[in-house]
């Protein structure tokens, strides 16, 4: 899937740094200010206010899960990791965490600017997968559902054929969806004296 980034103007977005105080930070902050982000800085916890935030800056090389008001991976913001040490260890925690760029610390007076786009970039692309995965989740149940109804329909001595027909028609008399009526079938636990169950 080809994505293009486009320059964005991020002036007025919210930037959360979760890291003890450090000239790292201080850095950091500054970056962010001129790029027109508004900033608060934390430690050892992200506050609530902070679910409210357009991205979330942490540090890899102390961070861990408990720090977070949301299960590993699952921010409902780009997350962008600070990153001092390169152990194996500290960089997979970070990925496992939901980091969707990373700035290397000590961190100088650029590098922020590319991160929050490339975060901002790959969550939005993480969260229309997940959309679609979802969607395709939802379809295949429906599938399924349709199969034990049509598998109930002609348990009483309908073919296949026939089956499919009555729930078409089912479904038109009851006006909604087959899908719908497929899953009206299943819940009464009936076959084809589903038919008469009213809308």
């Amino acid at each position: 899937m080809k994505r293009r980034v486009r320059s964005q103007n991020l002036a007025g977005a919210q930037a959360w740094l979760l890291h003890r105080p450090h000239p790292t930070v201080q850095a950091l902050q500054r970056q962010l200010a001129a790029i027109g982000l508004m900033v608060e800085q934390c430690w050892p916890d992200l506050p609530a206010a902070a679910l409210g935030a357009d991205f979330i800056f942490f540090d890899a090389d102390q961070g861990d899960d408990a720090q977070f008001p949301w299960a590993p991976g699952a921010a409902p913001m780009p997350m962008i990791a600070l990153i001092g040490s390169e152990a194996p260890g500290r960089i997979e925690w970070a990925l496992n965490a939901g980091a969707d760029a990373q700035l290397l610390k000590p961190v100088g007076d650029g590098g922020a600017f590319s991160a929050l786009l490339t975060a901002r970039a790959t969550f939005d692309l993480r969260q229309a997968l997940s959309a679609q995965i979802a969607d395709l989740q939802q379809r295949l149940d429906q599938r399924q559902t349709v199969v034990r109804a049509v598998t109930m329909l002609m348990g009483l001595g309908r073919t296949e054929d026939e089956a499919y027909a009555q729930l078409r028609q089912m479904a038109m008399a009851w006006r909604i969806s087959f899908e719908a009526a497929a899953l009206r079938i299943v819940e009464a636990g009936r076959g084809p004296a589903a038919g008469k169950v009213g809308p």
